[in-house]
């Protein structure tokens, strides 16, 4: 039996593409779900559904109500989601305001969506890419977008919110998520255009494995702010590891070599401090790289 059953969870963001999954997932975990967003959805069930902002201290205070955990999901997740000063504002705010009121009511442990992104890569308006394989979370970050350094200053305020009410905090800095059959299209792209994935290390994580790991991250035995890099094992593109970093990154420089299609992403710290291991990862072939080769990022 899992120890967050009976338990009460807040999961913000709750009819997000990740919130929906997770909600079904605690549920199926024995967890009172208290389930806040910003707009209704029919699929969305929870012992308590609530619809409100998490900019708001009263919204968020009235969710929190009786919670011993918090999943904080709410974002906008893109920098085109809305103005540069929505996307930045939003996030930030939100995740300030669920953490400071989650911290200073008592509440042990919190697990909030970072990203990816929090690196800067992936939407960086200049031609960078990761600066070693495999990719890890000691990385430098280059941020260029606004997004991103929501994403950066969220995990700022985990720390702080650690450090000055005690509150337990997993920022997972999620690659790209979603379904199945959508992860099936994507990996159709990346087989047509290799280089698409480079700057996300092409890195993906099926919905149920994000699930997954916040349940973890909600029950490890740990203490402190962490930050996770967090991906399938395998990459999304159906050619040899080693041949696309030869192909698109051979002046990256390589820590160790890649065995079939490994992701040039380090898992040790999800792996070894949380127990995660993707359950859900694309069936695809190994084959030759194509020639002629396309650079365009």
């Amino acid at each position: 039996m899992s120890e967050l059953n009976g338990r009460r969870v807040l999961v913000t963001g709750a009819a997000g593409r990740i919130g929906l999954v997770t909600v079904e997932h605690l549920n199926a975990l024995g967890a009172k779900v208290t389930a806040l967003s910003n707009v209704p959805h029919p699929d969305l069930k929870a012992d308590r559904v609530l619809i409100g902002d998490t900019r708001s201290e009263a919204d968020v205070a009235r969710a929190l109500e009786g919670a011993e955990y918090v999943v904080h999901l709410a974002a906008l997740p893109h920098p085109s989601a809305g103005t540069p000063y929505d996307v930045y504002s939003i996030n930030v705010v939100s995740t300030f305001n669920v953490l400071a009121q989650a911290g200073a009511s008592g509440i042990g442990r919190a697990v909030i969506a970072s990203s990816i992104n929090a690196t800067g890569v992936p939407f960086n308006p200049h031609e960078i890419r990761p600066a070693y394989f495999p990719w890890d979370e000691k990385a430098p970050s280059d941020v260029g977008d606004w997004y991103s350094l929501s994403k950066q200053n969220d995990e700022n305020t985990a720390r702080m919110a650690w450090r000055r009410w005690g509150i337990d905090v997993v920022a997972f800095r999620f690659p790209h998520v979603n379904s199945a059959d959508a992860l099936e299209r994507m990996a159709g792209h990346v087989k047509e255009n290799p280089v698409s994935g480079l700057r996300e290390a092409w890195t993906y994580l099926d919905t149920r494995d994000a699930a997954y790991v916040v349940e973890l991250g909600l029950t490890a035995p740990l203490s402190g702010a962490h930050t996770f890099f967090v991906a399938a094992g395998t990459s999304s593109a159906p050619y040899a590891t080693e041949d696309l970093l030869d192909a698109y990154a051979p002046d990256v420089p390589r820590l160790r070599r890649f065995v079939g299609r490994e992701v040039p992403m380090d898992l040790t710290a999800v792996r070894t401090m949380l127990g995660f291991q993707a359950r859900h990862e694309l069936d695809l072939p190994t084959l030759p790289l194509p020639l002629p080769l396309s650079l365009e990022l």
